[in-house]
């Protein structure tokens, strides 16, 4: 049954609540009685607490109360911050180190909590934390991204928590032994924030026996299972919600100490409270991302064959354990380690450093972008020193569609894949024949221009099962249970559009319902790119289900049989009963079957799928000021079977924006006593809609054989992609200039002063 047709859009359904101003935001949540939450924090990177004095703060006009880390510990609260943590080279687990809820006599990084006040309104909350005496000792914070300095953590050594290794170096030894030319290149992947358009928020509720908690997050289930260890309850008395979600980007997946002073916070006052962090908080307390200096090095045989890759990295991953972030640059990383190469082996060795920042973690696909950053800038500077096309020594070295399932070094298999001709689509479509043209229209109007390439892959990550639930409400409507959180993307519809195609249900009656640990039991999430495709398998499956529970009901109660389920209609032979699901839920409610109103089935992956593509960028630069301009810019993407053609291309455009942002001109800064330099958009530089020519989008599809959908995912595609094909563009237009190396954020600037520099040497 396709009531759309395969591939087909239709209108965001959720659009007429967000551009109405009629979404459900947390800032929109107003329950009676509600106070609200300020939290004091570190005005350094590094300094151990003498002394907190919440006396004279206490008696201001509408202060309930404020917690110290003190407070907690009195009330029995002295769990710290769960976090993931790598196997190292040695076999042994990295270093567990304890994140409080509230500073624990060390403030290690600026603008972590350290008290909690609660008042009647935010503004008396603010001028309650002007009051507090916070007297501590400043100390020596340890910013730079190598072992040594000053520690972050009495019990890690040199600030290396995780010291971790992949592959065979023997091998890999043997093969750059015997090489006919090696490359190296090394890459500064810089830190970004996340800006979020909505920033980070939460309320909590205590009624004397459940805690409620709602937040502006990616999954629920993670956060009820941690509020429920922290705070000493029982599973079954934490609810944890989701409203509307103004964007995640994987940074609202985490767990954060503000989450569970705020819940603490509730079951003291008994009444519900919330925090909403405004622009500059965010700055100063989201997890970052990237901030990590690679180099990488490829071995290449006398006919351009890739004989071995090798990687050594150095992460920041700041002053505590994030949830992943031990093993965003490590494991994660190795996902794609060899890209759409047929490099027969390859090493990756990844230190992980405590630095005196907020701590560092997943988000815009961390752990893909800064692979196949690395690897596609990697190979345009292989191409430049090895004299050939960037397409050429690409197209060389692609894994054979015949190779597949194929086996990277990392051990991850891919299922499927059409490199090639992925890649003669993009040269085709981006005229790759007429740059020489355009180059020289650019240089005659006094401008440099460049083309960049990037051939990417990553893999959809995360949990590779799901759920799904079918529920026939008593008002005629249709409820789909999910266990994804939409933060934009477009679920709402792609969601009810797939489950009206498979059973006819009219998709204006289903509702999805989302985000309530109470009506979802189990689910994983949204993050990875693995929403549509996990969450449509589990609803395919579901609705297999439920086709098969209803034939068999209608065959023993119309005594007809078999009954046959096509078109949305079930029949059979021999009779002359023709039913909707509707009608046939009717039936069943009739008859006092209330077991065949909610059907649900879990389902899981065969495997992982891998996104893929050739994205092709063209900039101009004046280079007399060092501005910067993309031009042209054309994805050709291998996303397998889109479910919703418009709601990919946008998250692909999207992608595009975020990979040229950090590209050329974000960057988050700290001076040398780890205060933080861009705290706000007087400082910290975002993209706009006047940086961007009118990307092309092209679906070039090899469906994926780990699902039945041929699914791939999209939602870092644009991402992954971008940030090596505006970097390689930008070298290439600075190439015959003297400029041979170049590093994010490529600002005019710092384009300039390359520039400069290489006139110099020229001059010399």
């Amino acid at each position: 049954m396709r009531a759309f047709g395969q591939s087909q859009g239709v209108k965001r359904r959720e659009d007429l609540r967000f551009l109405t101003g009629t979404g459900q935001y947390m800032a929109d949540l107003h329950p009676e009685g509600l106070l609200q939450a300020v939290f004091l924090r570190s005005p350094v990177a590094h300094g151990v607490i003498r002394k907190i004095d919440t006396s004279d703060a206490a008696e201001m006009p509408g202060v309930q109360a404020i917690l110290t880390v003190e407070d907690l510990k009195s009330a029995g609260v002295t769990e710290g911050l769960w976090a993931a943590v790598s196997t190292d080279r040695r076999g042994l687990k990295g270093a567990v180190t304890y994140r409080p809820i509230l500073a624990d006599g060390v403030m290690r990084h600026m603008g972590e909590p350290v008290a909690i006040i609660i008042a009647e309104t935010r503004e008396q909350g603010l001028d309650a934390a002007e009051v507090i005496e916070l007297d501590y000792d400043e100390k020596p914070a340890h910013l730079a991204l190598h072992t040594g300095g000053p520690l972050v953590h009495d019990e890690v050594a040199d600030n290396l928590p995780v010291d971790w290794h992949l592959g065979d170096t023997d091998a890999v030894t043997a093969a750059f032994a015997k090489a006919a030319r090696v490359t190296t290149l090394s890459v500064r992947q810089n830190r970004v924030a996340v800006v979020s358009m909505e920033p980070r928020a939460a309320l909590a509720d205590w009624d004397g026996e459940r805690l409620h908690f709602a937040f502006n997050g990616q999954g629920v289930w993670t956060h009820k299972r941690e509020l429920a260890r922290v705070l000493g309850l029982d599973a079954e008395n934490v609810q944890v919600t989701t409203p509307d979600v103004g964007g995640g980007f994987g940074m609202k997946t985490m767990l954060y100490p503000e989450q569970f002073a705020l819940a603490q916070a509730a079951r003291v006052l008994g009444r519900p409270i919330a925090w909403v962090s405004d622009r500059a908080e965010a700055m100063l307390s989201d997890n970052g991302a990237r901030d990590l200096e690679s180099v990488a090095e490829l071995a290449f045989d006398d006919t351009n064959k890739i004989l071995a890759y090798r990687v050594t990295t150095r992460s920041n991953l700041g002053a505590y354990n994030s949830m992943f972030g031990q093993n965003i640059q490590s494991e994660l990383f190795s996902k794609v380690l060899t890209g759409v190469y047929d490099i027969p082996c390859a090493t990756l060795d990844v230190q992980g450093i405590y630095t005196h920042t907020t701590p560092v973690d997943a988000y815009r696909g961390a752990g893909r972008p800064e692979a196949i950053t690395l690897l596609e800038r990697a190979m345009d500077n292989a191409a430049r020193e090895l004299g050939v096309s960037p397409f050429e020594l690409r197209a060389r070295n692609f894994i054979a569609p015949d190779n597949f399932p194929y086996t990277t070094p990392s051990e991850v298999t891919y299922d499927v894949g059409d490199f090639a001709r992925v890649l003669n689509r993009a040269h085709e479509l981006g005229d790759v024949a007429g740059f020489p043209a355009r180059r020289k229209a650019s240089e005659a109007k006094g401008l440099l221009r460049g083309m960049g390439l990037s051939y990417y892959i990553e893999s959809i990550l995360g949990d590779d099962t799901e759920g799904a639930t079918v529920e026939f409400t008593d008002e005629g409507r249709v409820n789909l249970y999910v266990g994804t959180q939409s933060n934009g993307q477009g679920h709402e519809t792609v969601y009810a559009q797939y489950l009206s195609d498979l059973t006819g249900l009219p998709f204006d009656l289903i509702d999805v319902v989302q985000g309530d640990s109470d009506r979802i039991a189990r689910g994983g999430g949204t993050g990875g790119s693995r929403s549509v495709t996990v969450q449509s398998v589990a609803t395919h499956g579901t609705a297999e289900a439920m086709v098969a529970a209803f034939s068999t009901f209608l065959e023993e109660e119309i005594e007809a049989t078999p009954f046959t389920f096509d078109d949305g209609i079930f029949s059979a032979p021999g009779s002359n009963q023709r039913l909707t699901l509707l009608e046939a839920a009717d039936l069943a409610r009739a008859k006092g079957r209330k077991d065949l109103l909610k059907h649900e089935k879990r389902t899981k992956l065969e495997g992982r799928s891998f996104p893929n593509g050739a994205h092709i960028c063209e900039v101009e630069i004046d280079p007399e000021t060092g501005a910067l301009v993309m031009d042209r810019y054309l994805a050709v993407d291998d996303l397998g079977t889109l479910m919703h053609p418009q709601l990919a291309e946008g998250q692909v455009h999207g992608g595009i924006a975020q990979g040229f942002g950090q590209a050329i001109v974000e960057d988050t800064q700290f001076d040398e006593d780890g205060q933080l330099l861009t705290g706000s958009f007087m400082d910290y530089a975002m993209p706009r809609a006047t940086d961007f020519p009118a990307i092309r989008f092209y679906s070039e599809p090899t469906p994926s054989k780990n699902n039945p959908i041929g699914m791939k995912g999209c939602g870092e595609a644009g991402t992954v992609a971008a940030l090596s094909a505006v970097s390689n563009a930008t070298l290439d237009a600075l190439w015959d200039q003297g400029v041979h190396h170049v590093d994010m954020p490529m600002t005019p600037q710092r384009i300039w002063g390359w520039l400069q520099d290489a006139r110099k040497v020229a001059a010399e």
